[in-house]
């Protein structure tokens, strides 16, 4: 067996302070905690669905694709037309097929034939069955 010695060194007004720093602190915590718990919340809203948030990242980077693509597309268009252009100016058949398909010439012997275009169909309305 030990002896114990209890030595009371704080007056009750020092224990009663203490206590009360002790819930301040312990009060002073909760606090903080919520408050960064609230913040956190706040930020992750605001990345995901601010003004630069996530949802608009997302929705640039498939236009940005989308428009990548049409991109492409136009310039093997432009490319065609470019080669278009330079057998036109400088090849005799390339020449010859255009005004044969455009001017519809024939060679002499030769037999073209035209397919008529489907006939359009405007949409009957009330007035017209009058």
């Amino acid at each position: 067996m030990g002896i114990r010695i209890k030595i009371n060194w704080a007056s009750p007004a020092i224990r009663k302070s203490l206590a009360t720093l002790g819930a301040a602190y312990a009060a002073r915590r909760k606090l903080g905690t919520a408050a960064v718990g609230l913040l956190a919340v706040w930020m992750f809203v605001h990345v995901m669905f601010g003004p630069n948030g996530m949802i608009v990242y997302q929705r640039k980077r498939t236009e940005y694709n989308r428009l990548q693509k049409d991109i492409q597309v136009l310039q093997k268009q432009n490319q065609h037309y470019s080669q278009q252009i330079k057998a036109l100016k400088s090849d005799p058949k390339a020449i010859e097929k255009a005004a044969r398909e455009e001017l519809r010439y024939a060679r002499p012997g030769e037999v073209v034939y035209v397919v008529p275009s489907p006939a359009r169909q405007h949409p009957m309305t009330k007035t017209a069955e009058k």
